[in-house]
């Protein structure tokens, strides 16, 4: 969807109350203290290798479509529908905001058509015709979404729309969203290449995957992207490496390239830690809440995942950031090319390396409230090493949190955009 917002108030005692009491406790992602989460686990075995916020109400966006595709690939294992059936697009599914295909009302589209706009475009206009299509109307169809989501166990997530356009009631979490991609590749192994299009090409215009890491990641086949002003730049994505599959979901991210070489970057660490290993470090700070409620109505719209205005300079930038690239050997680092950080130590125990980041940021909150930590694992000829870094600042806040930490007789090394 388009732009951004910034920090929010917050809400009055009475609101909470209220809301928490006629609603419940997932009424309002504002009640988190950040639109970042972030979770990474083992498909095969379910195990949480890495966790931030995972259990904090957020706004889905496009995610949602995910469980719009879950419910069409059910109705077509059960063959009430078929990939080959046109259905006909009616007036309120024509006038969904972008991103869309532009169809028009009495105009039909295939099953499988849809379901490839959904998977690239993210075309909010299928998305409706699938919903009315399966479900008789776009609340029946939510009422399913909310009843599958129940099934799955995806229990902090209510949905009221097909393709995550703004509403504040729409909620879900990183966990339940890494359950439901499990569950797309789990449970229709038949239909989840879908996920790994490249483009889709619709009345001769050619529509590419908004999923950028899929031609820069080794081993990613899916799955969604999303956006709306109040949610941030989200992901839900998969990656398979030697037999092992990772399913990892980043939410609240401020830029398309942050967020997808953030979602790397916890790819990376998940592929190299052993496959019974102890939760990676979680989020020490995260991105900053959206500080208001998705509009709904009046003003500009908010539209879901426009994510297709990426230049050739963009791509380039997220391939440098990427690690590694196709072909290459697996590493779990990231190369930070956009973003400054400091390093408060290296340290021959990964625990004492959190301990000294999570020291670190209490200590100087304002300098690091958007700071993300890093901890990479080197191999030296004493043995290993864990570098503590704290990333996802510019240059001058870099410099002045490595100044404070001198002053009191800390270590701390600044790392340029290209790494030490």
């Amino acid at each position: 969807m388009s732009n951004q917002s910034r920090r929010p108030g917050f809400l009055t005692l009475l609101v909470l109350a209220l809301s928490f009491f006629l609603i419940g406790p997932l009424a309002d992602p504002a009640l988190a203290q950040s639109r970042y989460a972030s979770i990474v686990i083992d498909a095969g075995n379910g195990e949480v290798l890495y966790r931030a916020n995972a259990d904090d109400p957020k706004y889905p966006a496009s995610l949602t479509k995910m469980m719009t595709l879950y419910l069409t690939f059910e109705a077509l294992e059960k063959k009430r529908i078929k990939l080959g059936q046109s259905l006909t697009v009616s007036r309120k599914a024509a006038s969904q905001p972008p991103t869309k295909l532009d169809l028009k009302p009495g105009q039909r589209i295939k099953v499988e058509h849809a379901i490839l706009a959904l998977v690239t475009k993210s075309a909010n206009d299928a998305a409706m015709v699938l919903a009315e299509g399966i479900g008789g109307s776009e609340s029946r169809f939510a009422t399913m979404m909310n009843q599958k989501a129940r099934r799955l166990g995806m229990m902090q997530t209510r949905f009221r729309n097909p393709h995550g356009l703004p509403d504040e009631r729409q909620v879900s979490t990183a966990r339940d969203l890494a359950t439901l991609a499990s569950a797309l590749i789990r449970d229709h192994p038949k239909y989840y290449p879908y996920f790994s299009r490249a483009s889709f090409t619709y009345r001769g215009v050619e529509h590419p995957n908004h999923n950028r890491l899929m031609g820069a990641y080794q081993g990613m086949d899916g799955l969604k992207t999303g956006y709306i002003r109040a949610s941030g730049f989200n992901l839900a994505a998969s990656a398979v490496r030697q037999d092992r599959r990772l399913i990892a979901v980043v939410m609240g991210g401020d830029t398309p390239a942050w967020r997808d070489a953030h979602l790397a970057e916890l790819l990376d660490q998940g592929f190299a830690t052993p496959r019974t290993p102890a939760p990676l470090v979680a989020s020490l700070r995260a991105p900053a809440m959206p500080n208001r409620k998705p509009d709904t109505a009046g003003g500009n719209v908010e539209v879901a995942s426009l994510e297709e205005v990426v230049d050739s300079s963009d791509l380039a930038t997220l391939a440098a950031t990427v690690s590694p690239p196709l072909g290459a050997a697996g590493s779990a680092v990231v190369a930070e090319t956009a973003v400054w950080g400091v390093q408060v130590g290296a340290f021959s125990d990964a625990g004492a390396g959190r301990k000294a980041l999570d020291t670190v940021s209490r200590r100087l909150p304002s300098l690091l409230a958007q700071a993300y930590p890093q901890m990479i694992q080197v191999t030296t000829g004493s043995g290993r090493l864990f570098r503590a870094r704290l990333m996802g600042l510019d240059e001058t806040t870099a410099r002045n949190v490595c100044a404070s930490l001198e002053r009191a007789g800390d270590d701390c090394i600044m790392v340029a955009p290209q790494g030490l």
